[in-house]
């Protein structure tokens, strides 16, 4: 009775530590969109939001307990990330990888997590892996060089970290007992050791500051490493660290574009309100064509956002009972967010054309957010290929697409 009662105990803890933190992200929208602007043209988080975002500890969901995290299960992870949105894309997205690389605590030794995370304004940040960087053997630890794009988040973080292949000290990979080269293994640094390219000038996202940097010869000790996913390298229990950071990437990415999406919705109906069509004279929401696409997107917006908060809400369940999330699993929440990201981009299609030629000026919302949410479906989170490979598991055959 003594243990019902404390896990009990437990999850009502959990639950309310939930409800606090998305009631304190949705606070923070207010003031997320009246910073659009600075946002957009610093092209990064402006220090004022970024210390209130770490004084409500945001950035802090998906680190354990056992160092100051949250641990939050994945359903508040995504209304956090969703509010956020809601006020700025470029913020959210920042939170999302950042968050996403706090999972690395669950890997590494102790007190590296503890340097790492330890402290409440901590933040970490990678780029994409790359098949050029290489991480050769020596003692004690790794002699690291490469050069990495999309290091989203890293203008506020004080670690950054870089995927790379290990090599031999003769630089030939390091095959593993099947003769392939082992899965690259994440590099962890200091950001003051690396060099950083300012190179993002792009359409959308635009305050995520998605910077190159690059090393070169840098020793990386041992205990500053791990390999995603890999059993052997986790050493947290917790449910939420069955899940990959893949797939927590994947939630972050399609909680940014629904919340995207939402917004732009709101708006658009109250536009249509208000606005008359050129041709007809008539109000928007007086047309019937404006009425199906509203009533459909309605449908879009929350059959996508119950689609991933059911998907993940069961496999936290199952992982809540240590059952390990398949690979197949994987392969299905993949395809969850990717649909959920697609349905926003559908939303957000409908509500800028519809909004007719005012959308396209810089001081409407309706322009900046329709290129972020185009900027989000870039990523490979988005992409069609998804669907190929659930597909292939779905029919028995091995999928082509690696995750």
């Amino acid at each position: 009775m003594l243990n019902r009662a404390s896990t009990a105990a437990g999850a009502a803890d959990q639950g309310q530590r939930g409800v606090e933190l998305v009631q304190r992200a949705v606070a923070l929208i207010p003031r997320l969109k009246a910073a659009a602007d600075r946002i957009e043209r610093e092209r990064e988080i402006p220090s004022d939001l970024l210390a209130a975002m770490h004084e409500a500890r945001l950035f802090r969901m998906l680190i354990p307990a056992r160092f100051d995290g949250e641990e939050v299960e994945p359903a508040t992870f995504f209304q956090v990330m969703e509010a956020v949105a809601m006020g700025d894309a470029s913020v959210a997205w920042c939170l999302g990888q950042n968050s996403g690389v706090s999972m690395a605590a669950a890997y590494l030794d102790p007190r590296v997590a503890q340097e790492l995370f330890g402290d409440a304004r901590a933040a970490v940040a990678t780029g994409a892996p790359s098949p050029h960087a290489k991480a050769v053997i020596a003692e004690g630890g790794y002699r690291v060089t490469g050069h990495w794009h999309f290091a989203s988040g890293s203008r506020h973080s004080q670690w950054i970290g870089g995927h790379a292949t290990l090599c031999e000290p003769d630089g030939r990979p390091r095959l593993g007992t099947n003769g392939k080269p082992l899965e690259q293994r994440t590099m962890l640094f200091p950001k003051a050791k690396a060099t950083i390219t300012d190179t993002w000038q792009v359409i959308g996202l635009r305050g995520t500051g998605s910077d190159d940097y690059a090393v070169n010869d840098l020793f990386v000790p041992e205990a500053f490493s791990f390999t995603r996913e890999s059993d052997t390298d986790r050493r947290e229990s917790g449910p939420i660290y069955k899940f990959s950071i893949f797939n927590m990437f994947g939630m972050a990415f399609c909680a940014v574009a629904l919340g995207i999406a939402r917004t732009v919705f709101n708006d658009f109906v109250a536009l249509a309100k208000s606005k008359k069509a050129h041709s007809s004279g008539k109000l928007l929401a007086e047309n019937n064509l404006v009425q199906t696409q509203v009533g459909l997107s309605e449908a879009r917006l929350g059959a996508a956002r119950a689609y991933v908060l059911d998907s993940y809400t069961q496999l936290y369940q199952q992982a809540a009972t240590g059952e390990k999330v398949s690979f197949q699993q994987r392969l299905a929440s993949r395809g969850v967010t990717c649909f959920a990201i697609q349905q926003a981009r559908e939303v957000v299609d409908f509500a800028y054309h519809a909004a007719g030629a005012g959308a396209i000026f810089n001081n409407n919302p309706f322009e900046r957010r329709f290129r972020d949410l185009h900027t989000v479906t870039q990523q490979s989170q988005a992409h069609m290929e998804n669907f190929e490979a659930l597909g292939q598991s779905l029919m028995g055959i091995e999928p082509t697409r690696k995750l």
